[in-house]
């Protein structure tokens, strides 16, 4: 400990650190609770994933006894002159400690040549990034410490003992607890350690590995083949207000339109016209709530993008005339590969315009998806942005809703993109080994902007593959996922571990895309998805179609009633997504969120929160017919009977085929929508809200669900309380005069309260 650091200076918002070996290292203040750690001549670097400031913060540099130490009202940092680093919080209790003793690789007992002949067997050998990781970090694991996020990597919602890779990656094959990376690089980490939370960020897109206790029970680690090594700090008195501070680092959820919170279905395999204006028909014949029917590649006139087969489709925008009369929006599957033929309009004008990925030759570089020999857009180049997002007007212009980026990985079938293939970077030469991991994220920006410019409306865009950020452009599912028990399991975690990472909009395939589901795997997937924000069924050709109707009568009325369902819940679905745009709070939350001091909860996998007022604990077990329900600490309503059961305890409660076991917490209060088939432009006109427990409030938010008139002031609040058997309704802010509720119903057990609009006010007018 006798060599000092040579200089601990504090230099506006940054503590800059030189080690006697003249490293220096810069500690950007953020805020109290963000501390960015990266090398000083890194600190200009652009991101893509953060779009917060640092804000004025008063923090404190100090160097005693050798040791620097970097202090804001929330966060303490200790820098050794051996570069080690310690992070605790105010109390000064040890958050994230750098670990001190000798690293413990895997034996995996082989050798090259034994790869090799894996590898030509079939088998994948162990491609270990930390191998040839230009930079790693090793935290200290303490034998309590417990970790959450990294979007939707494989596995239970504790991510302890796994390790991941950060490179997005398209494989069909089932996807389970032994895969290492997917479709996404979210690396964002939550940890409680002795149940004091922390997050960590690390905001570099290269391939990188993230070890949490597999390689030893002592440590954790966090390794990256390229540099510069570049992290946040994150840190929090809750691990909710750890999750909304990276929320308002990354960006927020944009609201969506609130269509998009309504039932969606797709298949790879609708064959023309006629077949989905049937499949439009037949829902409302069935009494099926619908708003969105999905166009799968098979659309397309050879897989060439933004265009339609001329002998299926020979007229699209009668076809989506149709389809808006019934009620259901259209979304088209969007590909970035661009079929390599010349006389094909989109192919030449990117020629003409020079937009596709070069080989270091400076020839377009070609590769091979659905089309065949395909070119790829240059989405880190704004000219390429610009000119993807102008193709779009060939289905903006016909009616086309919403836009589904498929295979943006990118994927490729002969082979992986070689690494020094050109890419752009901000509009500079970069790589693909650094632009691989955000050719969706920037792909998604390039719709996100089209479809906002061109239909004045809230964009809906889907992508498979994303990176940190990508939230702010786009909803996200889990990909292709299989018809199987284990991946009903996985959707919980992944969906709550999503939501936790920025991603609130997210969702799976309801019953699965690949392989055969089974009415009892589709009603439970329903059942379990019901409050899943991205509330889509979709499933692959060649698999069993997973239309209700197809499934007896016995399973359609299952499914019917949880579709009626979800609508009456999309009111409270909007108010969630409202709270997640402004603070950061995710809709769909693991136990853990709101309840980081009770163990019980750190490692349940099927149940989840939505908002703080529900507790969903489906069943995700085939044959099941009752299940063991951890309730937390408190007062819990059974939605379906009313009981007032006591929390802090498991239950067992009775869950026959058509019942998913639901709770309420006392002291909440939920609004309850009219019933939709499906959902339009125009207001409701009047709504209701149910108390759980004897008294609550809430505060609701409405708007015209559908533009941008929000941001300007035109919504409406409502704050609603309900105490000593009396409701009251005030009128906080009315904006939007046009949506406002004429009546509003009040119900708490068995009492019933309406409240009638007079003059501004909201008076009661009935009571029984």
């Amino acid at each position: 400990m006798s060599e000092k650091p040579l200089a601990a200076l504090k230099n506006q918002n940054v503590a800059e650190i030189t080690f006697a070996d003249h490293t220096r290292l810069a500690l950007q203040v953020f805020s109290d609770t963000i501390i960015r750690v990266c090398p000083i001549d890194a600190l200009a670097n652009p991101s893509y994933a953060v779009v917060a400031k640092p804000q004025p913060t008063h923090f404190t540099v100090q160097v005693e006894a050798g040791v620097a130490a970097i202090s804001t009202a929330a966060l303490h940092v200790k820098i050794y002159p051996d570069h080690h680093m310690d992070v605790y919080d105010q109390n000064d209790r040890p958050l994230i400690m750098d670990y001190r003793g000798q690293r413990q690789p895997l034996n995996r007992d082989l050798a090259a040549d034994e790869t090799s002949l894996l590898e030509e067997e079939g088998h994948a050998g162990h491609e270990a990034v930390n191998a040839a990781a230009a930079l790693t970090l090793i935290k200290q694991l303490d034998p309590d410490e417990v970790f959450y996020g990294l979007g939707d990597k494989t596995g239970f919602m504790n991510k302890r003992g796994y390790e991941y890779e950060n490179w997005n990656t398209d494989d069909p094959a089932p996807q389970m607890e032994n895969f290492t990376r997917l479709y996404k690089s979210i690396p964002v980490l939550y940890g409680l350690r002795q149940g004091r939370p922390y997050g960590l960020f690390f905001d570099n897109p290269y391939r990188s590995h993230v070890d949490l206790g597999k390689e030893s029970p002592d440590y954790y680690a966090y390794s990256v083949v390229h540099g510069p090594l570049n992290y946040y700090i994150i840190g929090g008195h809750r691990l909710a207000d750890v999750v909304t501070n990276y929320a308002h680092l990354t960006g927020t959820v944009p609201l969506p339109q609130r269509w998009t919170l309504g039932y969606q279905h797709s298949r790879y395999g609708y064959q023309d016209a006629p077949e989905i204006n049937q499949i439009a028909d037949d829902f409302r014949q069935h009494d099926l709530p619908c708003d969105a029917l999905y166009f799968d590649i098979d659309y397309m006139h050879g897989y060439r993008v933004f265009t339609w087969d001329p002998a299926r489709y020979p007229d699209p925008e009668m076809l989506i005339t149709q389809l808006h009369k019934k009620g259901f929006k259209a979304i088209t599957i969007i590909d970035p590969g661009v079929k390599r033929e010349p006389g094909y309009p989109i192919y030449d004008d990117g020629k003409k315009h020079q937009v596709f990925v070069k080989t270091p030759a400076g020839k377009d570089y070609v590769n091979r998806v659905w089309p065949g020999h395909t070119v790829y857009p240059d989405f880190g180049s704004t000219k390429t942005r610009q000119w993807w997002g102008q193709c779009h007007t060939a289905l903006t212009q016909i009616g086309v809703d919403g836009i589904w980026n498929d295979m943006n990985e990118p994927a490729a079938f002969d082979g992986p993109i070689p690494d020094d293939t050109v890419f752009s970077d901000n509009d500079k030469k970069s790589t693909h080994a650094k632009m691989h991991n955000l050719y969706g994220h920037n792909m998604s920006h390039a719709t996100y902007a089209a479809l906002k410019e061109q239909t004045g409306r809230r964009p809906f865009v889907i992508t498979r593959a994303a990176y940190a950020g990508t939230q702010r452009y786009a909803t996200v599912w889990t990909g292709d996922n299989h018809s199987l028990w284990a991946h009903l399991q996985m959707m919980i975690p992944q969906l709550c571990n999503l939501s936790m990472s920025g991603f609130s909009f997210a969702g799976t395939d309801l019953g699965g895309f690949g392989s055969d589901t089974t009415p009892e795997l589709l009603t439970r997937w329903i059942e379990a998805g019901l409050f899943s924000p991205l509330f889509r069924n979709h499933s692959a050709l060649g698999t069993r179609r997973q239309e209700p109707w197809l499934f007896g009568e016995s399973t359609l009325a299952i499914y019917r009633k949880y579709l009626k369902l979800r609508y009456r819940f999309v009111p409270y679905l909007y108010d969630l997504f409202a709270l997640a745009q402004s603070t950061g709070r995710p809709v769909m939350r693991p136990l853990v969120y709101d309840f980081d001091q009770d163990r019980q909860v750190y490692d349940i996998d099927d149940e989840y929160l939505i908002g703080d007022a529900l507790l969903a604990a489906p069943v995700v077990t085939k044959g099941k017919t009752s299940r063991l329900v951890y309730l937390p600490a408190g007062q819990w309503i059974d939605f379906w009977t009313g009981a007032v059961i006591a929390g802090g305890q498991e239950i067992q409660t009775a869950a026959p085929l058509d019942t998913l076991p639901l709770y309420g917490q006392a002291g909440t209060m939920i609004p309850w929508g009219p019933a939709h088939d499906f959902i339009t432009d125009e207001p409701d006109r009047a709504m209701s809200f149910k108390v759980f427990g004897d008294a609550a409030s809430y505060d609701h938010y409405q708007d015209n669900g559908y533009d941008f008139a929000y941001q300007k002031g035109e919504f409406n609040q409502y704050h609603i309380t309900f105490a000593q058997g009396k409701a009251a309704v005030t009128l906080t802010k009315a904006g939007y005069p046009a949506g406002l509720y004429s009546r509003i119903t009040v119900t708490a057990g068995d009492q019933s309260f309406a409240l009638q609009l007079e003059n501004g006010k909201y008076q009661r007018i009935d009571k029984n």
